[in-house]
């Protein structure tokens, strides 16, 4: 069955199958804040999710995941600016407050520009999340009926406190491409998104779209061990419709626990519409087979070319692993049709 994680119907669509463009793992990056007095602006976008260390304390007072600005006593509120791992539209937010409980910021709003630079002093913002009320220790999911592409945010806190992290998920504006120039199809930086998975217990499933090689064994995909017939899999949605030319699987830092094989089946579902549904969960099982049952090793970079089917342009693929466990990035190289 696919992972409570990616069906969970309290966590809305845009949360679940959008690209996270506040990650700093993916290159987001914190540009200023009025106040970082208790924690750095920084670890508001780890793509880590928050914790708690009873007792950890730093110079000035209890160290907390995320960012928090002193107690303002002048009437005024703080704010901060980021910049997005990518050009996009932005389809909804995660203020997640997780661990302030007393020191909480209880309200937000966010502003978004679009700049070529990182000089926004003469930046045009434009209000694209309202006034909000937050909560302690929780999750703030809120939908963004912009419709324009940003590269900036700022994030205004009402009138001081903490939010551990902020997720700002959309679709990463494609860069135009040139003439035979070949992309990573399926890279999030692309628009590439993770749908559906049957397992994901261990590591960060979303870094296996990540740019660049796993730092260590948590930096990617991995299934629990499968004590039940069976295999693993995942389903993926392209940022382009495209011909896929070459596959990358790469299970670095994976030893004792990587895939015996991968195989890897696709469709082109132009008229299937966006998003998930069980339809498309078990429409998966029958795509045509892009990439036949090969055999993985450890810790090893696997290039595919000439094994690969000829299907034409497509729009999703299904990564199947057999039986289970770990593989650190994918990579399906092609052209946009």
């Amino acid at each position: 069955m696919p992972s409570i994680e990616s069906l969970n119907p309290d966590v809305p669509l845009f949360a679940r199958t959008g690209v996270n463009l506040a990650s700093a793992g993916l290159g987001a990056k914190a540009l200023a804040a009025t106040n970082e007095f208790f924690a750095p602006l920084e670890r508001m976008l780890d793509d880590s999710d928050p914790v708690f260390i009873e007792g950890k304390f730093d110079d000035h007072g209890k160290w907390m995941d995320g960012w928090e600005t002193q107690r303002r006593r002048d009437g005024g509120h703080d704010y901060a600016t980021i910049k997005l791992a990518a050009p996009g539209r932005i389809l909804g937010f995660d203020v997640d407050t997780a661990h302030f409980t007393g020191n909480y910021a209880p309200a937000c709003k966010i502003e978004a520009c679009s700049s070529k630079s990182d000089d926004l002093e003469n930046a045009s913002w434009v209000t694209i999340l309202p006034n909000k009320p937050l909560s302690a220790s929780a999750h703030h999911f809120f939908k963004c009926d912009s419709f324009e592409s940003w590269t900036h945010l700022r994030l205004h806190i009402y009138p001081d406190g903490g939010v551990a992290r902020l997720r700002a998920f959309g679709v990463p504006e494609l860069d135009p491409i040139g003439d035979g120039q070949e992309i990573d199809l399926v890279a999030a930086l692309n628009g590439g998104r993770i749908l559906a998975f049957s397992d994901a217990h261990y590591g960060s499933y979303h870094r296996l779209l990540a740019p660049g090689r796993g730092v260590n064994m948590g930096d990617g995909w991995e299934t629990r061990r499968r004590r039940e017939p069976g295999y693993d899999w995942m389903i993926l949605a392209l940022g382009a419709r495209g011909m896929i030319d070459r596959v990358v699987v790469d299970t670095a830092h994976f030893k004792g626990n990587f895939p015996d094989r991968c195989s890897l089946q696709a469709a082109d579902l132009q008229k299937f519409g966006d998003g998930l549904t069980d339809a498309l969960i078990t429409d998966s099982m029958f795509w045509k087979t892009l990439l036949p049952e090969t055999h993985l090793s450890a810790d090893s970079i696997h290039e595919y070319t000439d094994a690969l089917a000829d299907l034409g342009p497509v729009t999703h693929v299904r990564f199947n692993i057999h039986p289970d466990g770990g593989v650190s990035r994918l990579r399906l190289f092609g052209h946009p049709a």
